[in-house]
């Protein structure tokens, strides 16, 4: 099974993060309010990120990680720019 991570833009321009092994399910559940939460009242949603990972656990960490970046870093993240994530970055060895 495989589990995604994944990031809405909401639509006031905010950003959501988050996990699941039913990305479709997850993503009428958003779509919907199902979730008495953040998005709920942020709708329609939009997915502009997805990454997968073979174990909810990698998964989870990853949500983490990205959740605590800032707006910057993340658009980076979505829009692919892997110098400018890099350069968001900066204690992070790898780059």
């Amino acid at each position: 099974m495989d589990f995604h991570v994944y990031i809405l833009k909401c639509r006031d321009n905010s950003f959501y993060t988050g996990h699941t092994d039913d990305l479709g399910a997850r993503m009428a559940s958003h779509q919907a309010g199902s979730f008495d939460g953040y998005t709920r009242r942020r709708r329609p949603v939009e997915l502009v990120f997805c990454e997968t990972f073979p174990t909810r656990i990698e998964a989870l960490e990853r949500e983490r990680q990205i959740k605590g970046w800032s707006r910057a870093k993340k658009r980076a993240l979505i829009e692919r720019d892997w110098q400018r994530l890099c350069a968001l970055s900066s204690g992070d060895k790898k780059c």
